[in-house]
């Protein structure tokens, strides 16, 4: 992917983000526009933060094949790490570790890079969900990809 393939992709995200509609539908449109302009990017997906237990991640709009894990606790699996310790996961080959959750037989690497928000309480950001993408591919998960997914994701923390 280019440097121009980049700009592209992230003014096409700003451009969902300040269109009309509902959060849900601007976040799919979002898996749309990954999964179908990067190659390597076989699943796309949003998990967000459950709003009545905010220890649990809840399945939201994605693109891919469909997935048996709807609900992920924090610190389960490679999503429920990064939202337990608040970092981008790049895993690029998933049977290293121990615990992952496969989703499907033919997921080789993934990224997991979380959506902030600030608390208005507390003052400090604090994860409201994540963004997830899964290659059948080993190692294909560039410094270039997490840049452009955490720029994804801090366009998209103002849906929340």
């Amino acid at each position: 992917m280019t440097r121009q393939d980049t700009v592209n992709l992230l003014d096409s995200v700003r451009a969902v983000i300040s269109a009309a509609g509902a959060r849900d539908e601007k976040l799919l449109e979002i898996c749309r526009l990954l999964f179908e302009n990067v190659a390597h990017y076989d699943w796309v997906g949003f998990y967000l933060v459950d709003e009545a237990d905010d220890r649990v991640l809840v399945l939201g709009p994605f693109v891919g094949d469909p997935t048996e894990h709807t609900h992920i606790a924090f610190g389960e699996g490679i999503c429920g790490q990064a939202a337990e310790t608040e970092a981008v996961f790049i895993i690029q080959d998933v049977t290293a570790e121990t615990n992952y959750l496969a989703c499907s037989p033919h997921v080789k690497s993934e990224i997991v890079v979380p959506i902030f928000k600030s608390d208005p309480v507390s003052k400090h950001s604090i994860v409201v969900g994540e963004l997830d993408v899964d290659s059948h591919a080993y190692a294909p998960f560039t410094d270039e990809d997490q840049s452009l997914l955490e720029a994804i994701c801090a366009q998209v923390a103002a849906l929340f």
